[in-house]
């Protein structure tokens, strides 16, 4: 685990809260927020968020008193992101505000960074 003391990753206050309120039920008090980025979608990537233990060659830090893991292939399309809780009209969850994203598909599940764009000629 690699202990990363600048947040790559901030959380909105209702994330917070929410993760916490959610983590409030599970069992055990080693549990983390994964964010991670998986091959997929429309546009070629989509976020994975669940809650998981440390593995060792995570990234591993805390935001507002939850605990974030992110694995090491991840943190350079996620870093400087934030996690957002939002509500609304098509309801809730969790959303992926990333300063790295050049491109989204129509459903906004899936994203293209800028590496990716340049070797895709867009």
């Amino acid at each position: 685990m690699t202990d990363t003391t600048n947040a790559a990753i901030t959380l909105s206050d209702k994330a917070a809260a929410k993760i916490g309120e959610l983590l409030a039920g599970q069992e055990g008090t080693d549990q983390a927020l994964r964010v991670a980025v998986r091959g997929g979608g429309c546009s070629g990537f989509q976020y994975a968020l669940a809650f998981d233990k440390a593995k060792d060659d995570d990234h591993v830090f805390t935001v507002d008193g939850v605990s974030v893991v992110v694995d090491k292939v991840s943190m350079q399309f996620v870093f400087g992101s934030e996690v957002d809780y939002v509500e609304g009209l098509q309801g809730a969850g969790f959303q992926v505000n990333n300063p790295n994203v050049v491109a989204a598909c129509g459903c906004g599940s899936s994203f293209q960074v800028k590496e990716d764009a340049a070797a895709a000629g867009v």
